[in-house]
């Protein structure tokens, strides 16, 4: 006996809108690989044109029209990663084009060695001075970083949401919480994870940086670096000022 396998294709609702979600997803993934070539292209070459990308990347993963890399360059300058410098006229007839360059902002997309040269600079700041010398360096350190902090006048609340804010822009990923003996902020990401799990230095600088943004002591409740999901300070209530 005979006959003709068909596959059945399911048209629930539910199993379309997961193909549709699918698909996107893999759209999405294939335009972030294109916009990191990219990056890639510009960071060897140092600038290019349309046409130097279209070129490279036909080399690299296939034929791309410059209709689509033009597109790819609009978000990669809106994500504020590349800057058209330039105008340069073509040697053959045609309108003049643009010079793409990485912005600094780019280059963190980018292999570095700050970790390690960090790492190495404490290692041999321990070797070299005693612990309380190490301590007012880094008192000094986070001091500075609060430089730019602007003080506002507002509730003490508004003023965390101020903070979380600063060191939001500074990659910690914060937010605070109310408590019952206060408040309680949360960093949910370490900077220099790495470096913070062998050596306390930094932790210590966290706190002073917090201290001297809140205009208040907080008090450590819990580290990433010893398996914590974050690290959490509680921020005592401020004392109400009466007056005499």
């Amino acid at each position: 006996m005979t006959g003709t396998w068909t596959r059945k294709i399911d048209t629930t609702p539910c199993a379309m809108l997961h193909s549709f979600y699918r698909i996107n997803s893999d759209s999405q993934f294939a335009m972030q690989q294109t916009r990191r070539l990219i990056l890639d292209i510009i960071k060897h070459r140092g600038q290019v044109t349309v046409d130097d990308i279209v070129t490279e990347l036909a080399a690299r993963r296939g034929a791309i029209t410059a209709v689509t890399v033009r597109h790819h360059l609009k978000l990669l300058q809106q994500d504020g990663l590349i800057d058209p410098s330039e105008l340069r006229r073509r040697s053959a007839p045609g309108r003049p084009q643009y010079v793409y360059v990485l912005t600094d902002k780019a280059q963190v997309h980018f292999p570095n060695n700050y970790e390690r040269l960090a790492s190495s600079l404490l290692h041999e700041l321990r070797q070299q001075l005693p612990a309380a010398s190490i301590n007012v360096i880094f008192e000094g350190v986070a001091d500075r970083l609060t430089q730019d902090f602007e003080h506002l006048d507002g509730t003490f609340e508004q003023r965390l949401d101020r903070v979380v804010d600063y060191l939001n822009a500074n990659g910690y990923q914060a937010y605070w919480l109310p408590g019952a003996l206060g408040y309680v902020l949360h960093t949910a990401n370490c900077p220099y994870h790495n470096i913070a799990e062998t050596d306390e230095a930094l932790c210590t600088m966290d706190m002073r940086l917090i201290s001297s943004l809140l205009g208040v002591i907080p008090r450590r409740q819990e580290r990433i670096s010893n398996g914590d999901a974050t690290c959490s300070y509680l921020i005592p209530l401020p004392i109400p000022v009466t007056a005499e």
